[in-house]
């Protein structure tokens, strides 16, 4: 973990999305962000977790932030890491990195919009530029080999792999590009600083994380947090924001109740699916009564296979919050995956109607609509799922389901140049080609359609060209 930063911002190394696994625990997507050049081409996956209610709370709690930053919030990338360490990174193209173990770990909501507050210090600051200009600087092969060796070693978890490809030059590729400088570091806390009070939150969420961090600088590097390792604490960066909270006259300020409540219920929502059901029954009582313990209950109870008892919890938490389209979204999950279609249907059609923005739950419905197999429904499904392509397009199984139902119309070009689009994503650069190329004799020639399919298998031919040189 603490090498991605590196490889995020290194030359043409871009993000892309591979091994898209079906959402096999609720609401919650698993998903691989793989680190390859230009995106055509296999390597290291990175682990994420995608769900609408988690990646809303975050970009709620960092609209403010970056709009007193001068940064537009629908250029922000949000990545949900499912790792239990706690670390938080950005990279290139405003992309935002939180771990499952951060969010997890938070003991408020004030700490997560504090660690925001810093990483959008690192981007507004041009920190990602400049170390990358530094490592275009350096340009020597074998340091650039050194760099890479380390980040496929972090990334497969194998510090011998890692020393293999190194070959001894851990240190001080660390020390050159790995780290933030102490004075990033402290440049990106003073612009936390200034954003917090701009949006009348506390600093003291971003003090605490601070001081629960500065117990781990004295324990081995492989003891530490990820965070520890990749954003140097000084004993001066707690001092800046100690005498901040003293003097900040939005201390004593306490966070709406809606964000305090997002907040746990993110936390509930994440333990409920993460951690195996009897911890989280043990965690969240059946003496507690509140939203949130009734939540990660009703997960629970859900991944214990148990339907009888988990659809009247979620169904008394629908009743009582009837626009919760997060409550809405686990409902049709759960009756999804337990094979019961028509009602999942209306579940998840309600859902989108509660919150029609949101790509991931509307690539749900098109889901379960494909699976009932009735040629009728095939132009809703499409409806759907091109609504959440416009929204986003890195999204493999939305693009698998396209090209599912454009076959099912007989549309083959179209459904060949979906199928290239997936396989791109999740890697399969042969696929990809195959289908662009079959996408080519089929659709007329130069539609936009058309174009795309040219574009995908002129990208793969240039990649394959440049590892013949």
């Amino acid at each position: 973990m603490p090498y991605l930063l590196f490889l995020f911002i290194f030359g043409n190394l871009t993000v892309h999305l591979s091994k898209f696994i079906l959402p096999t625990i609720g609401a919650l997507f698993l998903t691989n962000v793989c680190l390859t050049e230009a995106g055509f081409s296999r390597a290291e996956a990175l682990p994420l977790v995608r769900d609408t209610e988690i990646e809303n709370t975050i970009r709620t709690f960092a609209a403010p932030l970056l709009t007193v930053a001068g940064l537009e919030d629908e250029h922000l990338n949000i990545h949900i890491v499912r790792d239990p360490a706690l670390n938080a990174f950005v990279a290139r193209g405003q992309r935002l990195f939180l771990t499952t173990g951060l969010l997890r770990h938070s003991k408020n909501a004030g700490q997560v919009i504090g660690v925001i507050a810093h990483e959008i210090g690192h981007i507004a600051g041009g920190h990602l530029a400049r170390l990358h200009s530094a490592v275009e600087r350096a340009g020597k092969t074998a340091f650039v080999t050194q760099i890479l060796g380390l980040a496929i070693g972090a990334l497969a978890q194998n510090p011998a792999g890692a020393a293999a490809v190194a070959s001894g030059g851990q240190h001080v590729a660390q020390r050159s590009f790995l780290n933030f400088s102490r004075g990033q570091e402290q440049a990106a806390d003073q612009a936390a600083a200034l954003y917090l009070d701009k949006v009348g939150i506390s600093g003291n969420g971003l003090l605490e994380f601070l001081n629960f961090l500065s117990g781990q600088e004295f324990l081995q590097t492989s003891n530490q947090d990820p965070y520890v390792r990749t954003h140097p604490l000084t004993r001066s960066r707690i001092s800046f924001m100690e005498h901040h909270v003293a003097k900040s006259p939005a201390t004593k300020n306490k966070l709406p109740p809606n964000i305090v409540e997002r907040h746990r219920r993110m936390v509930a929502k994440l333990d409920g699916f993460l951690d195996p059901p009897e911890k989280t029954l043990r965690k969240y009582k059946a003496t507690d009564k509140s939203v949130v313990a009734r939540y990660a209950r009703a997960i629970a109870t859900y991944r214990l296979a148990d339907l009888a008892k988990a659809l009247p919890m979620i169904n008394a938490l629908i009743s009582e919050f009837p626009k919760n389209p997060y409550f809405v979204e686990l409902k049709a999950q759960m009756l999804f995956e337990n094979g019961k279609l028509e009602k999942a249907m209306k579940a998840y059609q309600k859902a989108v109607n509660l919150l029609p923005s949101a790509p991931l739950i509307r690539t749900s419905l098109a889901h379960v609509i494909l699976e009932m197999n009735r040629p009728e429904l095939n132009d809703l499904a499409l409806k759907h799922v091109n609504h959440a392509l416009r929204v986003e397009r890195f999204m493999p199984l939305a693009w698998r389901l396209a090209g599912t139902a454009y076959g099912r119309k007989n549309q083959m070009g179209q459904s060949a140049l979906a199928l290239a689009e997936y396989n791109v994503l999740i890697g399969r650069t042969r696929l990809a080609s195959s289908q662009a190329k079959r996408a080519i004799k089929i659709l007329k020639e130069g539609s936009p359609a058309w174009l795309r399919a040219q574009d995908i298998k002129n990208e793969i031919d240039r990649n394959r060209n440049k590892k013949r040189r």
